[in-house]
């Protein structure tokens, strides 16, 4: 009789971890923005800058304008009648910057809290924009309102993050700090 040894096994008993996995994987959803609303221009053909598309500018106005023509929220229809639309450039700009900081801040576990913060904004906003277009936004955006929070309050990029890294080699600096990580 032989004995054979057992392969080692990968186990996630920490809940954590699965908190980990699910901090990369939104991130990553918002990593798309990187592909759908920024681009690279060369600064002296040499030095790579990533600014927002011209296609996003453009297309921007028009999603925003279906988003507002039966929005039955009052306060916030008004909202973007009012103020996005007239300033749809500033707010193209700030959508897609922020899904950019969202989404390499909880794909890298990097200024978790702060990535998380301005998650939870634009899941807001983007809740309040479409939530009476279909149920289904309506549950995703409450979704990621869930985990946005449970990401800044279980401080998330602890585990398998650069914040946790830095929070072990300099647990007194700045960035390793409430509510920045």
């Amino acid at each position: 009789m032989s004995h054979h040894p057992q392969p080692d096994t990968v186990t996630m008993h920490h809940p954590a971890e699965w908190l980990a996995i699910l901090r990369i994987v939104v991130g990553l959803y918002f990593v798309k923005s990187l592909v759908t609303k920024m681009s690279v221009v060369m600064i002296g053909g040499v030095l790579p800058l990533p600014v927002v598309s011209q296609r996003w500018l453009d297309v921007m106005p028009k999603i925003v304008t279906k988003q507002a023509s039966e929005n039955p929220i009052a306060f916030y229809k008004h909202f973007l009648e009012a103020t996005v639309l007239p300033n749809s450039s500033m707010f193209a700009q700030l959508t897609a910057w922020g899904e950019t900081v969202v989404g390499i801040g909880l794909t890298l576990g990097l200024l978790t809290g702060l990535a998380s913060v301005v998650g939870l904004m634009l899941v807001i906003n983007y809740g309040l924009a479409t939530q009476w277009m279909s149920p289904g936004q309506q549950g995703f955006h409450l979704v990621l309102l869930f985990l946005m929070l449970t990401f800044f309050f279980a401080r998330a990029g602890r585990t398998w993050g650069i914040d946790g890294w830095l929070g072990r080699r300099r647990p007194h600096s700045i960035l390793a700090r409430r509510p920045i990580s």
